[in-house]
């Protein structure tokens, strides 16, 4: 009688685990809410490296430095941001898409956007490390160039929300607390 009741119950084991499974399976993705959440908690450490990065380019930029120091630095902060905008963007990207109106697009949208600023980032470092330290006036404009070349890439990057249009994750990035 107990190896009937262990059988019957392992079957059912076996069926409810398997259902589990399925139903998980099947599942879309985080809610809106959970999704805004994600998000937000990925780009708000973003933000303030970056914030923090641009001030100590800006810093450099007017730093009674070498061409060679000002290299060096101005190399390092920009792979930073490029590491950071990479994080970032891998962090949106672990959050899933949203199960949401056009959650897709949106996702979407933020990790293209964040691939676009990374990659200007990492061009701008590469520019810059491939300038002459020999005479500080031409590495000086060498290094002007790359960085007004940087901020159109990164204007050009911005998300553009109004086709990104999801009245679910609009009211979700309004409502959750960690995008306030």
């Amino acid at each position: 009688m107990r190896t009937r009741r262990a059988a019957t119950a392992g079957k059912l084991t076996v069926v409810l685990a398997t259902l589990v499974l399925v139903v998980a399976g099947c599942g879309g993705g985080p809610s809106p809410r959970v999704w805004a959440a994600s998000v937000c908690q990925a780009l708000a450490p973003w933000r303030a490296e970056i914030s923090k990065l641009t001030s100590s380019t800006q810093q450099q930029m007017t730093a009674q430095t070498t061409p060679m120091q000002a290299k060096e630095n101005l190399v390092r902060l920009f792979a930073g941001a490029e590491q950071a905008s990479e994080t970032a963007r891998r962090k949106v990207e672990e959050a899933g898409v949203p199960e949401a109106e056009r959650g897709a697009e949106v996702s979407a949208g933020f990790l293209g956007s964040l691939s676009k600023m990374r990659d200007a980032y990492g061009r701008a470092r590469d520019a810059i490390d491939q300038l002459d330290t020999a005479q500080a006036g031409p590495f000086y404009d060498g290094v002007r160039a790359a960085v007004d070349t940087l901020n159109k890439e990164y204007d050009a990057s911005a998300l553009d929300t109004s086709k990104l249009n999801s009245t679910e994750l609009k009211e979700a990035f309004d409502e959750v607390p960690e995008c306030r």
